[in-house]
């Protein structure tokens, strides 16, 4: 875009402050603010000052909310005869080569102590596999066992794409084909003061973020990465964050679920452990489905109970979900009423003074905007949400320690193989939590659920000894 009419649209909207230091900068530096700049939707940016920073901003609609239906697993009393369909057609989504996965993997891993992309982060406990490692094995197991090796998409950041990549390349792709896998930058927003003003980082940056998890929608539909589905045939993706090893990144019970129904999104639910966990919950609101966070549902609402004392908003959101390629660039494009709406979050913004110094605040000073890939639901034609088992499905390392560390992340892993090893025969030791008293690691190569990995236990003449240190690969 032409600098000066760029310039110009800047001051016309009452931003012109982005550009007050440009003429201190050197070429370099003005070229990056100029293409910083040429990434923002004026009139997205003007709507959201109107929308979310005005006095009539909108508050959070909690009116009529009802629990989400959802189909229970036959452990738990759901329809065993149903599942077994939803497997068998998932299954021939999966072998007519219509299913890709996508990683949403933009983050870095600080909140771990940890420089670099979460995804490039050790998690398992004998090999010390990095995340991507492990998805890029479960992805390659699906593929050998029914006859189609998947595409694998990755969202990154801005920050950290080039790492991404290099990760990537450093490791031969894990064994994938490099033509299967493919990259691309989610979008970003700038943040703005309490005034509107969009705010400088520094004099030559803008103080831009990533436009949250629903931004991938978009994001999939401005790479080409649809483009490139329909070219392959592929109009199911499997999205998942690249925090949580445990996931089943390709699942056909959940994918059979999809087709079944006809769903153009579904999701997956776990039971919450407890009143206050902190996921977001499946309800059911004028006829549509949606999801809360736990920040917007009140305390008391939260602990409501049913007939039989269990919660009454008991299905958690676990960021698992279906999405059909259409209904993404439907919505990554705003067709009709379907678009996704922005969230605000007041921050702590490092900004600069009228002099150009730096200012570092001690309290929120401004707005980020983001998006969220579960507002999508409600515009989704016969949304289906699905319980699996929290055992086999989620333990995501978020923090240093604690919960969804990686200790607690690495014994989940653990009992995980100790309950596919003692259910296919073999003779260890665990405790009362089902932890055995030995660090051992399955390869999803081996065995990515329990019917793998017996087929592949019964394969071994003689089978091992579950013993310290061993790799079943």
């Amino acid at each position: 875009m032409n600098k000066d009419l760029l310039i110009e649209q800047f001051q016309r909207s009452g931003q012109g402050q982005v550009f007050a230091f440009y003429d201190t900068l050197d070429v370099a530096a003005q070229q990056q603010l100029l293409a910083e700049a040429a990434e923002i939707d004026l009139a997205e940016v003007r709507r959201l000052n109107e929308t979310l920073l005005g006095h009539g901003a909108a508050s959070i609609d909690l009116e009529d909310l009802t629990p989400a239906p959802y189909e229970r697993l036959p452990i738990n009393g759901g329809d065993a005869e149903a599942w077994a369909e939803a497997t068998a057609a998932g299954e021939a989504a999966l072998r007519a080569g219509r299913v890709a996965a996508f990683t949403v993997a933009g983050g870095q891993g600080t909140r771990l102590g940890y420089d670099g992309p979460k995804g490039t982060f050790p998690v398992t406990p004998v090999k010390q596999k990095p995340l991507f490692q492990v998805f890029a094995e479960k992805i390659i197991a699906a593929g050998r066992r029914y006859g189609r090796p998947l595409h694998w998409f990755i969202m990154t950041s801005h920050q950290n794409h080039a790492a991404t990549e290099a990760f990537f390349v450093e490791h031969g792709y894990f064994g994938m084909a490099k033509e299967q896998v493919h990259f691309f930058r989610q979008g970003r927003m700038p943040a703005v003061g309490f005034d509107g003003k969009i705010l400088l980082e520094s004099p030559g940056h803008i103080a831009m973020s990533p436009d949250g998890h629903g931004g991938s929608l978009r994001a999939l539909d401005r790479s080409g990465a649809l483009d490139l589905m329909e070219r392959e045939g592929i109009d199911i993706l499997s999205y998942f964050q690249v925090d949580n090893p445990l996931v089943r990144c390709i699942d056909p019970a959940f994918i059979g679920w999809h087709v079944v129904r006809g769903s153009e999104m579904s999701s997956k639910m776990v039971p919450k452990a407890y009143a206050g966990e902190k996921v977001g919950h499946f309800c059911e609101q004028r006829g549509q489905l949606v999801v809360v966070e736990y920040s917007d549902l009140p305390k008391a609402r939260q602990e409501e109970t049913d007939a039989n004392g269990g919660l009454r908003f008991n299905a958690g959101s676990i960021a698992i979900h279906i999405l059909d390629r259409d209904f993404i660039r439907r919505m990554a494009r705003g067709t009709g009423d379907a678009s996704l709406g922005f969230h605000r979050a007041d921050k702590k913004i490092p900004t600069v003074a009228a002099d150009g110094s730096p200012l570092k605040p001690e309290r929120p000073n401004g707005v980020k905007f983001e998006m969220f890939v579960f507002d999508a639901l409600p515009f989704a034609k016969n949304p289906v949400v699905i319980e699996t088992d929290r055992r086999d499905d989620f333990s995501p390392v978020k923090n240093a320690e604690g919960n969804d560390s990686p200790q607690t992340c690495r014994d989940d892993q653990l009992r995980q193989f100790a309950r596919w090893a003692k259910a296919a025969g073999a003779t260890l030791q665990t405790d009362d939590t089902g932890l055995p008293t030995v660090t051992f690691e399955v390869s999803p190569l081996f065995g990515d659920d329990a019917v793998s990995f017996a087929a592949s236990w019964k394969k071994l003449s003689p089978p091992p000894e579950i013993s310290a240190g061993l790799y079943l690969e």
